[in-house]
């Protein structure tokens, strides 16, 4: 494998859907990066983002079957990359992978090389984005706010954390600043 997997974590209310998609539209026309998408058994609304929706009892096939690369629960929700996502790592493209920071040691076992991405918040905002949301309880946005502050990455790990509590814009920028510093950017066709 000769790609790189860019591995974007955080808590709900970060706003990883909006900054990936902020970065989408800016490198859209960059060759050797893919955007995976994400299989989950939550039907598809039009405030999610891009993923393809399956019912539980789909999703379990799909997992019983060995059709998903990575694959985590998180919320109550279970999450799956397909292997065909992963693909254009042997091209030397670099992917793009919204996932779960419970699901980073696995990951990184599995992809050793993967950089990982963390967008975070301040509590407050994080309590603020989820409710207004309105997809959870006040209950389950406070304890997804509790897990967010009870993260620690793991020590031997080092990841690049961008804070996402002002404009989408600024965070943007700065996350996109830093891809472009790493040594071996631009990804290579």
């Amino acid at each position: 494998m000769s790609g790189r997997l860019l591995y974007v974590m955080g808590p709900s209310g970060a706003g990883k859907d909006s900054l990936i998609a902020w970065l989408r539209q800016r490198l859209a026309a960059e060759p050797a990066l893919y955007w995976s998408q994400r299989t989950i058994d939550r039907p598809r609304s039009d405030a999610d983002a891009q993923h393809e929706a399956v019912s539980s009892g789909e999703f379990a096939g799909l997992h019983a079957q060995g059709r998903f690369a990575l694959c985590w629960q998180a919320n109550g929700q279970h999450y799956g990359v397909r292997h065909t996502e992963l693909l254009p790592l042997q091209g030397n493209a670099w992917v793009v992978v919204n996932g779960s920071r419970a699901y980073l040691p696995e990951l990184l076992r599995r992809y050793p090389t993967a950089l990982a991405l963390h967008i975070t918040a301040p509590a407050p905002v994080l309590r603020q984005r989820l409710l207004a949301r309105g997809r959870d309880t006040p209950q389950a946005v406070e304890a997804r706010v509790q897990r967010a502050l009870q993260w620690v990455p793991p020590a031997h790990l080092q990841t690049l954390e961008f804070c996402n509590d002002g404009r989408l814009d600024d965070c943007g920028r700065a996350l996109l600043q830093t891809l472009q510093q790493l040594p071996d950017w631009p990804p290579a066709r």
